[in-house]
């Protein structure tokens, strides 16, 4: 009677442990592929001239199109049910895929120049709570921290910037077999305020600009992982 009691109970922690252990529990990676824009947002300014008659202002409009491209990302990440209906994880995402060259163009009353700017790559490093959806399924939500690398390329010089902000995604993962599962996910990467200031000095006169600029980001993806 005792053995059988003592059989009992265990087959009822083991249960117990099937039952609250996710097909998604542990390390996984995935790459996913789709489509990324980004819309620019930079303040207008003013030039300022000090020569010897003083100082004067001359306004400058600045603007961006919106870039839109294919992307892809690379994932790697943890996750570990907390109950049977909750799950956590982290990870972090990487895209290396450069984004499409984009012109943005600088003008006063006077002049202008146009120039170009593209992606480099972004990171986004995230906590990630789930819910699994039936047996197979899991859904999922992001919240993280982001930076971008933007390249700018205006008369004939080119420099790298290094935006960051906070992001938001949601996805669901479906399995296909064993450890192989598929996903489509949405990012929503929000990069803030960047003020630039630069001065040169031309004919004898000292010229000085600055202006703010930012970023909003989003891609759709389209892809497979594996859990190990």
């Amino acid at each position: 009677m005792k053995n059988k009691l003592v059989f009992a109970l265990t087959l009822c922690m083991v249960n117990g442990g099937v039952i609250a252990q996710s097909k998604y529990d542990g390390d996984y990676g995935q790459v996913g592929i789709g489509y990324e824009g980004i819309t620019p947002g930079i303040s207008s300014s003013n030039v300022v001239v000090t020569d010897n008659s003083g100082v004067r202002q001359a306004p400058v409009n600045l603007s961006a199109n919106n870039s839109n491209s294919f992307t892809g990302v690379i994932t790697a990440g943890y996750m570990k049910s907390v109950n049977q209906s909750f799950l956590l994880g982290i990870g972090v995402d990487f895209s290396p895929i450069k984004g499409r060259n984009t012109k943005y163009s600088i003008s006063s009353s006077s002049a202008g120049v146009v120039g170009s700017y593209n992606k480099e790559y972004y990171y986004n490093i995230f906590i990630s709570p789930a819910a699994p959806v039936g047996s197979d399924g899991l859904i999922y939500g992001k919240f993280g921290y982001t930076g971008a690398t933007i390249k700018e390329d205006i008369a004939g010089s080119s420099s790298n910037t290094n935006f960051s902000g906070l992001s938001l995604g949601l996805g669901y993962k479906q399995v296909i077999e064993g450890g192989l599962y598929g996903f489509v996910e949405g990012n929503y990467l929000l990069y803030g305020n960047r003020t630039f200031s630069d001065s040169d000095t031309v004919n004898g006169n000292t010229v000085a600009v600055s202006f703010t600029s930012r970023a909003d980001a989003y891609n759709l993806l389209l892809g497979i992982g594996y859990k190990f």
